[in-house]
């Protein structure tokens, strides 16, 4: 005995659905998704634009200055928070070093 398997199109409105919540828009736009994807996928293409950006601004906001000298002057940080802001740093050059390499491809 065999099964047939047919999905009815699920795939495609999970696709859809999921799409909108990546979007952060509200059920009434699956209809919109489907029929004219292309305001949705600049929609998408700009917030991945933005996000790039901030990460590559949070990469050059830790990175040391090259010509400027050190003051002398000093700031106390908590333990915790120092640890916070390298783990912090860690993930920020993880983020672009993975971007880099799908730059590659």
């Amino acid at each position: 005995m065999t099964v047939i398997e047919r999905d009815f199109g699920k795939r495609t409105r999970q696709t859809i659905r999921r799409f909108g919540e990546l979007l952060c828009l509200d059920a009434l736009h699956e209809a919109n998704i489907k029929a004219n994807p292309v305001p949705y996928l600049e929609r998408a293409s700009e917030r991945i634009f933005q996000l790039e950006r901030a990460l590559f601004e949070a990469a050059q906001a830790v990175a040391p200055p090259a010509e400027v000298s050190p003051s002398g002057e000093w700031v106390q940080v908590d333990k915790a928070e120092y640890e916070r802001l390298l783990r912090c740093r860690d993930i920020v050059e993880k983020a672009l070093a993975e971007h880099a390499r799908d730059e590659e491809f």
